[in-house]
């Protein structure tokens, strides 16, 4: 008895500790299952056309983020006495400018930081624009109109700010983020209308009728946290992009070394299940990418003010038309792999000798 039960036991733990042994090895290995995808392709290439491949070469992971000084604004505070602040009573800033110094204002968040901004600029200009300036003495006047004309100034810096200022903008360019595997079904449409309300803030920011929610805000901001699909977009490009060159490079080798088709069945490649997984996820990654780098280039674009390093980043990384970006490699790269695919296509499709029959192994 105590001998079967040992054996039970010993059953379960070999069931429960295998797929943690297997998920260990997985990880161990450096891959995903995207990078596993393609390298069961590429077998599936060698197999069919007897073409030995080249190592594969590992791609590189995108660049670090611009650090935060290099990415934000230096916005200096504006500093009225108490006595002037309160002399502008009628503009209704004096209870916003006390909670933002008080010791929650000065550890808040940096899209809570704008909505204050935004609000002190909104009734700044409201009250310029009225009756209060009549009122008002010329020294207090000129501190209104000073005041109304500097929050004007800065707020697309702070709108800026408020950006790439936050965590959770941050963290969608992580470079631990692994590629889009094929499983996957990120939140793409919540991710996007989150982008859209960042950008459409952007937008409106100097439109009173406008009226921004702190809570929609930063619901938003926590989709683009949970899956930072900006980084596993980059990376998935980056390695298809490698990946779709080096199984054009075989089909190429190929092609050269035969003047048949240099497949022993030319119906075997299009008919492999791995061959249709591969076909999905470069169709997908192509729509959801393409969709998703257009809209983070629609939201930059809203903003008036930049900086430097982050107009680097943006080039190099997340144009549609830069040469070097992973988006326009990617699509090199995929036009070539289809290139070569239609040629080895028709070749095979002419109903030529096989490279078997000319005595080829």
């Amino acid at each position: 008895m105590a001998v079967a039960l040992f054996h039970e036991a010993r059953r379960a733990w070999r069931c429960l500790l295998a797929p943690l042994l297997l998920a260990l090895i997985t990880s161990c290995s450096g891959k995903n299952d995207a990078d596993t995808l393609f390298d069961d392709h590429r077998q599936l290439l060698q197999t069919t056309l007897g073409v030995e491949a080249e190592p594969a070469t590992q791609p590189e992971n995108i660049a670090a983020f611009p650090d935060q000084d290099e990415r934000l604004f230096d916005i200096p505070d504006i500093r009225e006495g108490l006595l002037d602040v309160y002399a502008l009573r009628e503009c209704e800033i004096t209870s916003l400018i006390a909670e933002r110094n008080n010791q929650l204002g000065k550890v808040a968040p940096p899209s809570q930081r704008w909505l204050y901004e935004l609000e002190i600029w909104r009734r700044l200009h409201a009250c310029w624009n009225s009756d209060v300036p009549d009122s008002l003495d010329d020294e207090d006047r000129d501190r209104l109109q000073h005041l109304t004309e500097s929050k004007t100034r800065r707020l697309p810096k702070a709108s800026w700010n408020a950006l790439f200022g936050s965590s959770e903008w941050v963290d969608n360019f992580s470079r631990a983020s692994e590629p889009l595997e094929p499983q996957d079904s990120p939140p793409m449409e919540a991710s996007l209308d989150a982008l859209d309300y960042l950008r459409q803030a952007t937008l409106n920011q100097f439109n009173p009728n406008w009226h921004p929610d702190s809570s929609t805000l930063e619901g938003h901001l926590k989709t683009l946290q949970r899956t930072p699909l900006t980084a596993r977009f980059l990376r998935a490009l980056q390695l298809a992009a490698v990946r779709l060159d080096e199984s054009a490079t075989l089909m190429d080798t190929a092609l050269t070394e035969s003047r048949a088709c240099p497949m022993n069945d030319a119906t075997t490649l299009s008919q492999e299940h791995i061959d249709q997984e591969h076909s999905h996820y470069i169709e997908r990654l192509a729509r959801d990418a393409g969709r998703w780098l257009q809209a983070i280039n629609d939201l930059l674009d809203v903003h008036t003010v930049s900086r430097p390093a982050v107009e680097t980043y943006r080039r190099h990384w997340l144009s549609l038309t830069h040469d070097d970006a992973p988006w326009t490699r990617f699509q090199k790269a995929r036009q070539r792999y289809e290139s070569s695919r239609r040629e080895l296509r028709a070749r095979c499709d002419t109903g030529g000798d096989r490279k078997d029959e000319e005595g080829r192994t």
